[in-house]
């Protein structure tokens, strides 16, 4: 008999997934699995639980937001377990789930899991952290783990974006350095985001002919500071038509590299808050989960 971990966030999004909660265990079972289905009720409770159930799973299906998954691969990769993972996206953005196009009914979800297959994507370290697909510095980064959950739940996108204008009359410059293998990129930059995704804190959109989630490399977007309402509009523009090589920005790839900051600049690991730095270690892990997905 399969066996299949079950992990849901209650308090994901609009909390809509909680009223399928039996349907979709039902749908396990009808396609052979016996599940052991548990509640998250703080931070690192997907984590945790895959650590304590996950070595005996043949299949880990995670119901929540970006930050939920991340717990659950986390979780995953702190255990050294090779088991596939499922994905039935619940939260208010959902930037790794729109990325590979997961749907995000709750039922088409849950039956798309038991009819794919495998995929493997590559994951990112962060220290001694994982982030599915984005580290981000500077404005708008505080926004996705500040906004507060009612009216993330209320507003969904336009939360972030809300939030993210009030930050913009405080612009602040951070002072970054970030080195690769065989160039040192410096500056002072408003945001900075280190991705393996199209959509980065529902608010930023990358142009998916540059990402490939599967490649071993980072998507590296570096916005500078502007200076005046000139440079202002310029980022704007180059933001809105995607032309990420200009004068105001800086973007290319890469698969590993050590960044220099201010100890106190915070930064954000999938959404959820992760303390500053003065020097720390960005890989990307080739390939290192499997995400069920129907073709």
């Amino acid at each position: 008999m399969k066996k299949l971990l079950l992990i849901m966030n209650p308090y994901a999004g609009l909390r809509r997934a909680n009223k399928y909660w039996a349907d979709v265990i039902s749908i396990f079972n009808a396609r052979g699995y016996v599940v052991t289905a548990c509640m998250t009720a703080g931070p690192g409770d997907g984590a945790r639980l895959v650590a304590e159930h996950g070595a005996r799973m043949d299949l880990i299906v995670c119901i929540g937001g970006d930050g939920t998954f991340n717990e659950t691969v986390t979780g995953l990769l702190q255990s050294g377990l090779d088991v596939p993972l499922g994905y039935i996206p619940a939260g208010s953005t959902n930037d790794f789930a729109n990325s590979l196009k997961l749907p995000t009914d709750v039922m088409r979800a849950a039956w798309a899991i038991m009819d794919g297959k495998p995929v493997a994507y590559d994951v990112g370290r962060f220290g001694d952290r994982y982030f599915s697909y984005v580290a981000s510095f500077g404005i708008f980064t505080k926004t996705s783990y500040s906004t507060p959950q009612n009216l993330k739940n209320a507003l969904g996108h336009l939360a972030y974006i809300l939030e993210g204008t009030k930050e913009l009359t405080q612009i602040k410059s951070v002072h970054v350095k970030l080195e690769m293998d065989q160039e040192t990129v410096e500056g002072d930059y408003l945001f900075g985001a280190i991705s393996n995704s199209t959509s980065v804190g529902g608010i930023l959109t990358l142009n998916a002919n540059l990402v490939d989630m599967s490649d071993g490399l980072f998507e590296v977007l570096l916005i500078r500071a502007p200076k005046n309402a000139a440079e202002l509009a310029e980022c704007l523009h180059c933001l809105t038509f995607q032309k990420y090589n200009c004068a105001m920005m800086t973007f290319f790839t890469c698969s590993k590299l050590k960044i220099t900051a201010d100890p106190n600049m915070a930064w954000t690991l999938d959404g959820e808050k992760e303390e500053g730095h003065e020097t720390v270690a960005v890989e990307n892990m080739h390939l290192a989960m499997r995400l069920m997905q129907k073709a």
